[in-house]
């Protein structure tokens, strides 16, 4: 089976769904999104990373009030796309309460399963500085 036209939306939708499911307070429909053995890796803000659904609905409630009001996702390429397995790379950016924003690149392995297309890994990377030449 081919990486089809159909997968590609499918796909491109589900990144775009994290951030609605999240921002309506809809943590149990996570798994809608994440593959139940999901890593969401946070090491590059000093955290360990989160491993399951559960683990990412038990983080957000944790962070409470510290949670954007926000998540918006643009700028998704997918890249070596086989019948069960694609890489996206996407821009992700939080808006928060008081009015400032975040800016982070979003590194997904995206697998198709029973359930069909569900991340299972993705790595969330902050950007704190502009453009700077070498």
């Amino acid at each position: 089976m081919a990486f089809t036209t159909e997968d590609r939306t499918t796909v491109t939708e589900l990144i775009a769904l994290h951030g609605h499911l999240v921002d309506n307070g809809e943590l149990d429909r996570l798994d809608e999104v994440f593959a139940a053995d999901v890593v969401y890796d946070l090491s590059a803000f000093g955290r360990d990373p989160l491993h399951g659904v559960g683990a990412l609905r038990d983080a957000a409630l944790a962070l409470g009030e510290g949670n954007p009001v926000g998540h918006h996702v643009t700028n998704i390429v997918l890249s070596g796309p086989t019948a069960d397995r694609v890489s996206a790379l996407s821009k992700g950016i939080g808006v928060y309460a008081d009015g400032t924003c975040g800016s982070v690149v979003y590194e997904d392995t995206i697998v198709r399963g029973p359930a069909g297309w569900r991340i299972s890994h993705r790595q969330v990377r902050p950007r704190r500085g502009p453009l700077t030449a070498d």
